[in-house]
């Protein structure tokens, strides 16, 4: 069977607090959703503001192969506002439980579903698509619920959707529930939340129940703790349950969780499944040696599946295997005697607390194999002028095979303002900077400040570290370092 997902990225997604999205923002999401094979978009909640509304009304003007869709309470001025932005459908959200009936709306059942019916009425009379989602649902009498259903079904609504809204769900119970409503005959959804760390277990076990649809997020954001994740629901169904599937292209969901935490600013957490940074990365010697021989040994998927890559990860549980691995793809060969003796090198520094970067390693295995490299670059003098007032502005003096450069530079802040006056040098050209961290090693305001960066030049890919009382002169250090490992090639 195949499963539909609707992702509520953009309208629940939204509500993470913290997060508001731009229509620019909101458009990019929306085409990549669409993209990738998601099948309706909840773009949005049209009586928000008039932001969301243009929002809205950008991407339903594209002619996405997705359904789009805007949120809606069960009131006229809601269902006007959503026509107003061309939509195709409503997510149309009806309180069933009785907390909800009688603590929020302060109404009867009787009235609740009598605004439901007219709400549907008033929909289909004006050619939406109707999904009439429970609010609530998993707190609901079931006779009761099944009765908005049944009559939302009777004035036309097209799909229905029982929402776990504070996330109480178990997988038992949620496979009872959609169980007992899987006889209605139109589609159910599940909208699931997150609050006992529950959502994708419920949402699996409401798919063995009878759900054909799930209502997702990328990355599971969403208020509270959030929503069902798309990309670990997707993959489970993938990898795990041979007689469902779905309409998503997997190879790219790595793209579109990156997307999202970059434009969202929340940010994913190292260990979390499938899009994490440590999901396909493996330290341990027995691990790693494993998945050279065969990555299904410690791998449930290979992470190409995902548009992930494999990585080594060099540290004190790391074995030779892993480590051998890892010096083929800087470069460097090594016997049997020198690998030895590499690994006994990194274990011995982080067994003192420290992070083994590629930097350490090259740096152990030049030892090692008595490399010692002639640094084309080298700084002589850099000068930095900035203030509350004063444009951050750099001057530095290079020399570059026995040339000396002097060459100036503004930035954003002093560090931006030292790069830029490299960047516009012709040796630095073609030379990206993808990535710069900052620790403080020591405390205090004259603590040694460590500078770790990422430059790539083409297809290669290096790391660089500089160590300095003054982050600016650590920066530097760094940047040159690792340009001049870049082109010793």
């Amino acid at each position: 069977m195949n499963i539909k997902i609707l992702d509520t990225t953009l309208r629940d997604g939204e509500q993470t607090p913290g997060v508001s999205l731009t229509a620019k923002e909101k458009f990019r999401i929306a085409n990549k959703l669409d993209e990738i094979g998601i099948d309706y978009i909840e773009a949005g909640s049209a009586i928000t503001s008039e932001g969301e509304r243009e929002s809205i009304k950008g991407i339903t003007s594209q002619g996405f192969n997705a359904e789009i869709l805007s949120f809606s309470r069960p009131l006229n001025v809601d269902i006007d506002y959503c026509l107003d932005c061309d939509v195709d459908g409503v997510n149309l959200v009806v309180p069933t439980s009785d907390l909800h009936i009688k603590d929020k709306l302060k109404t009867t059942r009787e009235d609740l579903l009598d605004m439901s019916n007219n709400a549907v009425d008033y929909c289909k009379d004006h050619g939406l698509i109707v999904e009439l989602s429970a609010e609530d649902a998993s707190r609901s009498d079931i006779d009761f619920l099944r009765n908005v259903y049944v009559n939302a079904i009777d004035h036309g609504a097209d799909r229905i959707c029982v929402c776990d809204t504070v996330g109480i769900l178990t997988p038992d119970f949620s496979f009872d529930l959609f169980s007992k409503l899987c006889d209605i005959n139109v589609p159910v959804a599940c909208h699931c939340h997150n609050d006992f760390g529950l959502a994708v277990a419920n949402t699996l076990s409401a798919i063995k129940g009878g759900a054909s649809e799930i209502h997702t997020t990328i990355n599971g954001i969403g208020e509270r703790a959030g929503n069902t994740s798309f990309e670990e629901s997707v993959v489970s169904i993938d990898r795990l349950f041979s007689q469902f599937s779905t309409n998503v292209k997997i190879n790219e969901i790595y793209d579109v969780s990156k997307l999202v935490a970059r434009l969202t600013g929340v940010y994913i957490q190292p260990n979390k499944a499938i899009v994490g940074e440590n999901a396909f990365a493996h330290e341990s010697g027995i691990h790693s040696d494993g998945i050279i021989k065969n990555s299904a040994t410690y791998e449930p998927m290979t992470p190409e599946l995902v548009g992930r890559k494999r990585k080594f990860i060099i540290g004190k549980h790391m074995g030779t295997h892993g480590l051998n691995s890892r010096l083929k793809e800087l470069g460097l060969d090594v016997n049997e005697d020198q690998l030895q003796q590499i690994c006994c090198d990194i274990k011995e520094l982080a067994d003192k607390g420290k992070t083994v970067t590629d930097v350490d390693l090259q740096v152990i295995a030049d030892n090692v194999l008595e490399i010692n490299h002639e640094d084309r670059i080298k700084l002589d003098e850099l000068t930095i002028v900035s203030g509350n007032k004063v444009m951050p502005t750099a001057s530095v003096k290079i020399t570059v095979d026995d040339d000396e450069i002097l060459n100036a530079g503004v930035g954003l802040g002093p560090v931006d303002a030292a790069i830029n006056a490299l960047k516009t040098l012709d040796i630095f050209k073609d030379i990206n900077l993808i990535e710069y961290h900052v620790d403080a090693i020591t405390g205090g305001t004259d603590a040694f400040i460590d500078v770790i960066i990422k430059l790539q030049k083409g297809d290669k890919v290096v790391s660089a570290r500089g160590t300095e009382p003054d982050i600016i002169n650590a920066s530097v250090k760094a940047y040159i370092a690792g340009v001049n490992r870049l082109l010793r090639d």
